[in-house]
């Protein structure tokens, strides 16, 4: 059975700068989101502060959103049954890896 999930990661950096990283970091994320299998990701940025995804891989299918706000970014995806049984795993990683994405340098 499907899961959803939603990871809020906070930042100081203003929409600009977190919207930037977004960009540069998707794959860092893919990677977390998939749970280390293989998946193909296919990504859009549907208006400026908005960037639609989908992975496919092992007969399952990934959709989701991140949302870039001046103060947070929400990512936001539907896990299939496979990954929704270490759905706690997975939303973990992403957040590690959001975390350190977005931190202040």
């Amino acid at each position: 059975m499907a899961r959803p999930v939603t990871v809020t990661v906070s930042h100081e950096l203003g929409a600009d700068e977190a919207r930037k990283r977004v960009r540069e970091g998707f794959g860092r994320l893919k990677g977390a989101m998939s749970g280390g299998m293989m998946f193909k990701f296919t990504e859009e940025w549907t208006s400026e502060d908005r960037l639609s995804f989908t992975a496919r891989g092992l007969g399952q299918t990934i959709t989701g959103t991140i949302d870039i706000f001046p103060q947070h970014v929400r990512i936001e995806a539907m896990l299939p049954g496979l990954l929704a049984a270490v759905a706690e795993t997975i939303t973990g990683k992403v957040e590690r890896e959001g975390q350190i994405l977005l931190e202040k340098k």
